[in-house]
């Protein structure tokens, strides 16, 4: 890895999409309330961002040796534009997933062990996500992974490790979190959909088509403010204050940008997400 500088692996990383990894630990933490344990929250923290970074190192060592990733617009493809080899981008991934593993050791220590099954196969579907030889992502299933491991599994599981319980209202101020994943998945998608119908990648916004994914965008975002309204807890109208963020947002995206136009648009999909935590964190903190 020294042949490439800092900030290769910086961007190869992916910045942006990190609120999807720091969002529903904030949320969730906030919902435990009293039963907040700074030791659980931040581990789970770690092993939040980890797998985001580990992920994105894999998809990018995945679609790189594809070969799907060549002609991309869009950030640094550390693996398609040869700026390192193969070997050292699937290796940036390993360390981040064996960093997450060291985490979830920790959490299932402090907590339950089962919860070492539960991060077995978080890191199975990060990896299975592009890798191996039937990766879900170029078969329109990554949004329902995203949903599930970054939205369901990330909320839910960091509460139970400050509460050790599961509860229908965990569960409601999940979706949200879900919500928001997957519009940064999207709007990633809405700008490559071109490109990956060409290589054969068909994710959900190749499967749906240009006009359908982008109203899908839209329902996500819409879904985000009536699941937190949905949990009937009264300062959860808080997080109308963040609607006019999801406006701009969804009237640029059915405007019809693409391409290049469409890189600043995830950046504040990313965004939101995290004003969006905030306020929802706030409003269960007070509650």
């Amino acid at each position: 890895m020294a042949k490439s500088s800092l900030g290769i692996w910086v961007a190869g990383a992916r910045p942006r999409t990190l609120p999807a990894a720091v969002a529903p630990v904030l949320v969730a933490s906030a919902l435990a309330g009293s039963a907040f344990n700074p030791v659980t929250a931040s581990l789970a923290l770690l092993v939040s961002l980890a797998l985001q970074v580990g992920v994105n190192y894999a998809n990018d060592y995945s679609d790189g040796i594809r070969g799907t990733d060549n002609d991309r617009i869009g950030p640094v493809r550390i693996t398609a534009d040869g700026l390192a080899s193969p070997a050292q981008v699937r290796s940036a991934a390993f360390i981040a997933f064996f960093v997450a593993a060291c985490a979830g050791l920790g959490l299932a220590f402090e907590t339950s062990w089962w919860l070492i099954a539960v991060g077995a196969v978080c890191i199975a579907a990060a990896w299975g996500y592009t890798g191996g030889k039937n990766p879900y992502g170029y078969s329109g299933l990554g949004e329902v992974s995203v949903f599930t491991f970054f939205g369901l599994v990330a909320t839910m599981g960091t509460y139970y490790t400050q509460t050790e319980k599961i509860t229908l209202l965990s569960f409601i101020v999940a979706i949200p979190m879900g919500a928001l994943a997957c519009a940064i998945l999207a709007v990633n998608n809405i700008r490559d959909r071109a490109q990956d119908e060409l290589v054969g990648k068909k994710t959900l916004a190749v499967r749906l088509g240009d006009v359908k994914a982008r109203r899908m965008f839209v329902a996500l975002l819409v879904l985000t403010h009536v699941a937190a309204v949905g949990t009937l807890i009264s300062t959860a109208l808080l997080t109308i204050l963040v609607a006019p963020m999801s406006y701009s947002i969804s009237k640029l995206v059915l405007s019809g940008v693409s391409g290049k136009d469409l890189i600043p648009v995830l950046g504040r999909t990313g965004k939101l997400q995290l004003v969006f935590a905030i306020v929802f964190a706030v409003a269960l903190a007070i509650q």
